[in-house]
């Protein structure tokens, strides 16, 4: 493995992951009610600051598309404008598409078929089972494995792989976004507490800014690539 070097943004993003980690196994160690229901309550600063990252990676992605439009082929276009729509998406999702922001109430079927009564679909329920569990914790560990740890080493070893990637502009990740989200991982076992998620979707907010920021193959983003 190559020596990591961090750009500037990077050492500041992974220092505030280090802060708001470290502070998280303090207070859900030392003060558990304080970790509930202040540092990662609903509507908190973990929150709203994973919102505001899967949007800012959604308009980076955005961007792009537009900067290097008349440049790119089609699929890379398809590529960076389906990550641009998943992550406004989650983006949108996080805050419940500003309803708590807004005060607006949900509509009937939200109250009776989500597991909060919010707008969303993460939180609904299908036949007893929350959307959330199924597709947004089960299936996405499964997408995030194949992503962080699978796909950057068929990368660097396969040719085809490697085509395929750049034709479709899938940002492969450097081994120190990959460290990250192992070490993040890792740190909820020392949280007692089911409020930590809140903890972890803010480091999968940085992480992927970051992914988006600075790749691997960082060529895909430029005029000729």
């Amino acid at each position: 493995m190559t020596n990591i070097q961090l750009s500037r943004t990077e050492k500041i993003a992974y220092l505030f992951l280090i802060l708001i980690f470290g502070l998280g196994i303090y207070y859900s160690n030392t003060n558990l009610l304080y970790f509930d229901e202040v540092y990662t309550k609903e509507d908190g600063f973990a929150e709203y600051g994973t919102a505001f990252l899967l949007f800012c990676s959604s308009i980076l992605l955005f961007t792009r598309f537009f900067k290097f439009f008349k440049h790119k082929k089609t699929l890379w276009k398809v590529g960076v404008f389906l990550l641009a729509i998943i992550f406004l998406f989650g983006a949108g999702e996080e805050i419940s598409w500003g309803q708590r922001i807004f005060n607006v109430e949900s509509s009937e079927y939200f109250l009776e078929n989500n597991a909060q009564g919010e707008t969303n679909l993460h939180n609904m329920v299908v036949d007893g089972k929350k959307v959330n569990k199924i597709i947004f914790s089960q299936l996405l560990t499964a997408i995030l494995v194949i992503y962080l740890i699978i796909t950057p080493i068929l990368y660097r070893k396969y040719d085809v792989i490697r085509n395929l990637a750049n034709t479709f502009a899938v940002p492969i990740v450097k081994w120190h976004h990959t460290i990250a989200f192992l070490v993040s991982t890792g740190i909820l076992v020392f949280m007692p507490s089911d409020r930590k998620w809140e903890l972890y979707e803010l480091a999968f907010g940085v992480i992927f800014f970051l992914i988006f920021l600075n790749p691997l193959n960082k060529s895909i983003y430029e005029a000729k690539s």
